[in-house]
């Protein structure tokens, strides 16, 4: 009597779900043992966000830093499913997906990243552009043509949120905008950058600076309109004229996973014990924006890319380890330090020991970043064309 095959099922293609599923393809497998693993995304690309200000400005192209997943995915032996995921029967454990098949799983991965909401505060549904995925930065880039073709002779921008999404927006497009540019970075807080190391949060304010982008600390956005945005500073509200809106705050757990019947906190991110393991649901594990949990040493790990790309390698080692009863390992998480782009051709870099900014940090954090895409090919071909753009632009001249 053969032994069925278990069937992992991989939720969400980004840093959690394709590095799990990638380095589940590459774990030492009896081939009695090998499990059919399946990758559900509703892209038919990766996305390599950390670099996704790069296209602003076209210092990078789409294909570098959101190639297909069949690409990615060729002769792993992984399938992979473009659809969107409209609901999970955890009792049955079964995935059904929207206009495609049911899927049973054996272990399901729950990486299904997050959202930007958009609905906190009224008109920024209807006028204010997020950025998160690649049609993002396609609207994006639209209106910026419009307005750059336009014979206005400022263009007025709004970046809310003055986090690193924010920061490094406005940088990227003061550097693409130049003179005509009239940049405000609107936030709630008292400071930019609240969760940054100091050297960071200086080189940034220096940036902004330098770029002549005004910021407004302590401010609330209290409506959006088409061509203008209400700002709320110590109870009063001033009415400014604005060309774009752009909207870089907060993060909201998928409807799908806060739907669930599992343990979450406030912000409906799903409670999982050190071993990425759903609470009570040994055979579901969590990982990225979605999950809520400590690691070994009992610190809170963020929702970051750097954290869900850690995450993916236990992920892996521990649903291996889970079906060829091996003991299951405890995450650990490395705080590896802190990159951000300040504009073309600068950068701002801490961590291990190490504290730079300007040119020599941008180059750091591409080489940094060049490491980490997903594939050695891919790896290969991006560091080719990185090497040759800059002379054939050169001989082009």
């Amino acid at each position: 009597m053969t032994q069925r095959t278990n069937r992992i099922v991989i939720l969400g293609g980004g840093f959690g779900g394709l590095y799990t599923a990638l380095r589940l393809s590459q774990l030492p497998w009896e081939s009695t043992q090998k499990p059919e693993i399946v990758l559900v995304d509703q892209s038919d690309r990766f996305l390599f966000s950390p670099l996704l200000y790069e296209l602003l400005t076209g210092e990078l192209q789409t294909w570098e830093i959101a190639p297909p997943f069949a690409e990615l995915l060729q002769g792993t032996g992984i399938r992979f499913y473009q659809a969107v995921v409209s609901g999970i029967d955890i009792d049955q454990q079964r995935v059904h997906l929207q206009d495609g098949p049911e899927i049973s799983y054996d272990r399901l991965v729950l990486a299904l990243g997050g959202e930007t909401p958009l609905d906190l505060v009224s008109g920024a549904t209807s006028y204010a552009f997020p950025f998160r995925t690649i049609p993002d930065v396609y609207r994006l880039e639209e209106r910026l043509r419009v307005l750059e073709e336009s014979d206005a002779d400022k263009i007025r921008v709004a970046i809310v949120g003055a986090g690193y999404s924010g920061v490094e927006l406005a940088c990227k497009l003061a550097d693409r905008l130049g003179e005509r540019g009239r940049f405000r970075l609107i936030e709630l807080s008292d400071q930019i950058l609240r969760t940054s190391p100091d050297f960071n949060r200086e080189a940034a304010k220096k940036a902004l600076e330098a770029r002549g982008i005004f910021i407004d600390l302590e401010t609330n956005v209290e409506s959006i309109a088409q061509d203008t945005i209400s700002l709320e500073y110590k109870n009063q509200v001033d009415t400014i004229p604005v060309d774009l809106v752009i909207w870089t705050v907060g993060t909201r757990v998928t409807p799908v996973v806060r739907s669930l019947p599992l343990k979450q906190n406030q912000r409906g991110q799903i409670t999982a014990t050190a071993t990425l393991q759903v609470l009570d649901h040994p055979e579901i594990f969590a990982l990225g924006d979605l999950v809520d949990c400590v690691d070994a040493q009992g610190q809170q790990v963020p929702a970051t890319a750097q954290a869900a790309f850690q995450q993916a390698d236990y992920t892996a080692w521990n649903i291996w380890a889970s079906l060829t009863n091996r003991p299951l390992l405890p995450f650990q998480y490395q705080k590896l330090g802190e990159m951000l782009a300040l504009g073309v051709d600068s950068a701002t870099l801490t961590g291990l020991g190490i504290k730079l900014e300007g040119p020599l940090a941008y180059l750091a954090r591409r080489l940094a970043y060049l490491y980490r895409l997903p594939t050695f090919d891919h790896q290969l071909r991006v560091g080719f064309n990185w090497l040759v753009r800059p002379i054939i632009e050169t001989l082009s001249q």
